[in-house]
């Protein structure tokens, strides 16, 4: 039978015999950390309205059956040109409220509900604002598709590795080193760089047939290629 006390001190020692190992191995020498980017200005191509509805009323069924109606009624103007990837919809939120008085009880109702139209054809989804005479525009973003996402950073991504092989070369003829082999390398692409689009006044398409006026704009895509490289003789 093995002496509890012999086996734990040897466990102590094997342990103690890594540490002291660890602590005699040298830090590596001649290893660089760098990164570098690359960067494209990209049109954004995506177009999204929210269009929202809201009713009040001393009657829950009535306020949540008008809000319904309205919903109802944007949606027939949407279906009719909706196609997928350049006209997309969806309901947003629905929501109804109480509205309480000096003594804590209900006295009336409010309800809102929304309806989102995005894609990528502009002209039909701000021609469809025009149409839609039962809700307000709330809210209009713009952003970049993922297939002009993936293509931005497909192009940058070369970019960026030539770039950081670049410099990664011209850092080791700077030491005096003959050149340099990959040790770790991370390729990772930001999110569009869009301005933020303000909320836009709550206007009535009834009040006018035209369709909505829209200008993109454009951001910056950027993919970074970071790690370390190894600098040999």
């Amino acid at each position: 039978m093995q002496h509890p006390f012999r086996s734990g001190a040897f466990a102590a020692l094997v342990a103690l015999g890594t540490v002291v190992h660890a602590a005699e191995t040298p830090p590596p020498q001649g290893v660089v950390s760098l990164a570098a980017s690359a960067t494209v200005e990209v049109a954004r191509d995506l177009l999204g309205v929210t269009l929202s509805a809201t009713r009040d009323g001393t009657d829950a069924a009535a306020v949540q059956s008008a809000l319904k109606q309205a919903l109802d009624a944007a949606l027939v103007e949407a279906r009719k040109v909706a196609k997928p990837g350049q006209l997309e919809v969806q309901t947003g939120n629905f929501a109804l409220f109480p509205r309480y008085g000096k003594a804590n009880t209900i006295t009336a109702w409010q309800g809102s509900a929304e309806l989102i139209v995005e894609g990528r054809d502009m002209q039909a989804i701000t021609a469809l604002t025009g149409r839609i005479t039962t809700m307000t525009i709330a809210r209009v973003g713009y952003n970049l598709s993922r297939e002009s996402r993936e293509k931005a950073e497909g192009e940058m991504a070369a970019q960026a590795i030539a770039r950081y092989r670049a410099r990664a070369a011209e850092i080791a003829k700077q030491f005096g080193y003959a050149g340099y082999t990959l040790r770790e390398v991370n390729v990772s692409g930001s999110e569009p760089n869009f301005p933020p689009v303000p909320r836009v006044r709550a206007m009535s398409a009834a009040s006018s047939d035209e369709a909505l006026p829209v200008e993109p704009g454009k951001g910056a895509v950027t993919v970074t290629v970071s790690g370390s490289v190894q600098l040999v003789k």
